[in-house]
């Protein structure tokens, strides 16, 4: 049954409710069903199943106690919503169960008490919150939290969201709620406890791996683990990546597990902390794997740039590709820059013969996003690179007129090389 159905079989005297009361979702209430005999129960049940009341902690077909002829053994209980008279059951169905001696003389009702835990979290918000109004939606779940972004309008009644929460979603412990949008260079966000534990330990599995990290100091979205898979899917043991903005390892971590040489960096503190924890929870390699706590600037500038270096020098050997991941989308696109014109010696020009994908992350609003995408990335290298771009991806919507892209190309010679009047690293003198 939707949430908007079920919301009929809720008391009224909830909505608006802002301090949680239990009490108030007893209700008495009758609806039809059938009564049936042992024999042929679950070709009976195949075919009702459309049409059961289907509410959490509730059996549709229960044991009949008190029935006087000793006849009928079960009830099935049908959604009111749906059927009113056996007539509602659709005619395929109905000569179907008169087959089985189920027929109008079967149908009956019966008075059931529904209470709190018989309705579903968004039947709840539902019936509390005001009406018509855009209900709670999209709330995330890292580890035993739940993470909440609530619009102003909802603010009021967070604390009754909270509770809701904790108590129909049995792995968590934890509700927050987010006080602002990630825009502070750490991109970790305050947040209020509405309720339960103030506990911000977590632990998460993704891509064969275990991520742990204190939740309100770093950054985790668990609607991009698809995403880091299908990164993960690029790579090879062979190969080698460098992942720019690489927070606590989604990347970086099941990468190196499976033998990519990886250079993780992140200028969070608190990220690189717990990057270096899970690499050693996950029992890494260290051959596989080195991590950095830096600029993500001064990262592509020494140490992918002394990579290729000494990768041309023949100091370093490589028979795959390079991948470079640069997923910070509110601004990663500002240090494509950093790429043009990052080796200035003409000897290892001659000898660039390795494949170099960049896959870069970018919010766009618009109606055009892979156009917007693909001239964020154009403007911001400093040339039009359109020839070299693999893939223009849609990652994710964010809201209803923000996507999250990914852009695929591959870092040429040409630009790598390139001869610009203002070079774009600039060394501090000590």
């Amino acid at each position: 049954m939707s949430a908007s159905a079920f919301v009929q079989l809720v008391p009224d005297l909830v909505r608006g409710m802002k301090v949680l009361d239990r009490e108030k979702f007893l209700r008495n209430l009758s609806v039809p069903v059938l009564k049936v005999k042992e024999e042929n129960l679950s070709k009976i049940t195949s075919i009702c199943k459309g049409y059961f009341l289907k509410l959490e902690v509730f059996k549709p077909v229960q044991s009949i106690e008190d029935d006087e002829t000793g006849i009928y053994k079960k009830y099935i209980h049908l959604n009111p919503e749906k059927v009113t008279q056996f007539a509602d059951i659709a005619e395929g169905d109905r000569r179907a169960l008169c087959q089985l001696d189920v027929t109008e003389k079967n149908f009956d009702n019966r008075k059931i008490q529904l209470t709190y835990d018989n309705y579903k979290v968004e039947v709840i918000f539902k019936a509390v919150l005001p009406e018509d109004d855009i209900s709670v939606s999209g709330f995330s779940q890292i580890g035993h939290i739940i993470h909440l972004n609530l619009k102003d309008h909802l603010l009021e009644y967070r604390f009754i969201i909270g509770e809701v929460l904790l108590d129909k979603i049995k792995t968590c412990r934890t509700v927050v709620n987010k006080n602002n949008i990630i825009d502070n260079t750490f991109r970790n966000f305050s947040m209020e406890v509405i309720a339960g534990e103030e506990d911000f330990f977590v632990t998460v599995k993704e891509n064969r791996c275990i991520f742990q990290f204190d939740f309100s100091k770093v950054y985790w979205n668990p609607r991009l683990g698809k995403e880091h898979e299908r990164i993960l899917g690029f790579l090879k043991p062979d190969d080698v990546l460098f992942d720019v903005f690489c927070g606590v390892g989604p990347f970086a971590v099941p990468a190196a597990k499976r033998k990519t040489k990886v250079f993780a960096n992140d200028l969070n503190p608190d990220s690189y902390k717990w990057l270096n924890h899970n690499a050693k929870y996950n029992k890494l390699n260290v051959s596989f794997f080195k991590s950095y706590n830096q600029d993500g600037k001064d990262f592509i500038c020494t140490v992918f740039k002394d990579y290729l270096i000494d990768l041309y020098k023949g100091n370093e050997t490589l028979q795959g590709k390079i991948h470079i991941t640069m997923n910070l989308p509110a601004m990663a696109v500002e240090f494509l820059k950093y790429f043009n014109g990052l080796l200035k010696d003409e000897c290892l020009a001659e000898k660039f013969n390795h494949e170099i994908l960049v896959y870069v992350y970018c919010f766009v609003n618009g109606t055009n996003p892979v156009d917007v995408a693909k001239k964020k990335v154009n403007e911001n290298i400093g040339c039009d690179i359109s020839n070299d771009i693999v893939d223009i991806f849609d990652v994710r919507n964010v809201s209803p007129k923000k996507e999250m892209m990914r852009i695929t190309f591959r870092l040429t010679k040409e630009v790598l090389f390139s001869v610009n009047e203002e070079p774009p690293c600039k060394k501090v003198c000590v």
